[in-house]
């Protein structure tokens, strides 16, 4: 057989290989709107909501690796300068899918915060309603976190990766698209690249060695900032996700 025909081959295969949604490692690049005046609506004065409405919507960039047994979500950090990065925090997600532990590096109000636990398993609505994201069809679920906060995600099956933003998962696919009820916070997939990440791409970078479990974290920040209006919402805010 001719180099011509064996590569025509591999390359036919490939194509099969991911019209039937076998996409197994990639890099998948997101795009996060967060809306502050909705983010903020209910800890800001009046002066406060005036310089909001003038910076309401604050994009951030984040990047999700994956493999058939990890999935690192990292934010995509600019060199310009952002006089709002205060204003959305942009965390660090490993999670192994194996055993579905992850490591979250928190960074909220310029502090870091290393966060060790076991995912805690979410019970999705899968509907019928589907849209296309980065030309992938997904199909939206909803997760009703209590009876104030849901979530929605869109999900591929074409991309097999148990994963999404913020850890999101539990989904016979990989989230592309996700966003809080009210809009506040909406994450969509601007490109998949189908690329074999490295090692190196999977590296959590840690400042602090202190880790916290879920609920000590949470307990811990509720002591050290619940009493203020503000620390409270954001705390609020910060485990909406998890």
């Amino acid at each position: 057989m001719s180099g011509i025909k064996q590569l025509l081959i591999i390359g036919f295969c490939s194509i099969l290989q991911l019209s039937f949604g076998q996409i197994k490692v990639g890099k998948i690049v997101y795009e996060r709107k967060t809306n502050l005046e909705k983010e903020f609506k209910d800890v800001i004065d009046s002066d406060f909501l005036d310089y909001i409405k003038k910076n309401k919507i604050k994009k951030d960039e984040f990047e999700l690796y994956f493999n058939d047994t990890l999935s690192i979500f990292k934010p995509v950090f600019s060199d310009l300068a952002d006089e709002m990065s205060w204003a959305t925090n942009t965390n660090t997600t490993l999670h192994s899918l194996a055993s579905n532990q992850y490591t979250i590096v928190l960074n909220m109000w310029g502090q870091e915060l290393i966060l060790e636990d076991t995912l805690s398993a979410k019970v999705w609505q899968i509907t019928d309603s589907k849209r296309v994201i980065s030309n992938y069809e997904c199909r939206k679920a909803i997760w009703q976190k209590n009876d104030t906060t849901r979530i929605y995600a869109w999900y591929s099956t074409e991309i097999l990766a148990n994963a999404g933003p913020e850890g999101f998962c539990g989904l016979p696919g990989t989230i592309l698209g996700l966003a809080t009820e009210d809009g506040g916070v909406i994450y969509f997939a601007k490109s998949v690249e189908l690329i074999t990440p490295s090692e190196q791409d999977f590296i959590v970078e840690k400042k602090r060695k202190k880790v916290f479990a879920y609920q000590q974290l949470y307990d811990q920040l509720m002591e050290d900032y619940g009493n203020e209006k503000w620390g409270k919402q954001m705390i609020l805010e910060l485990f909406e996700w998890l």
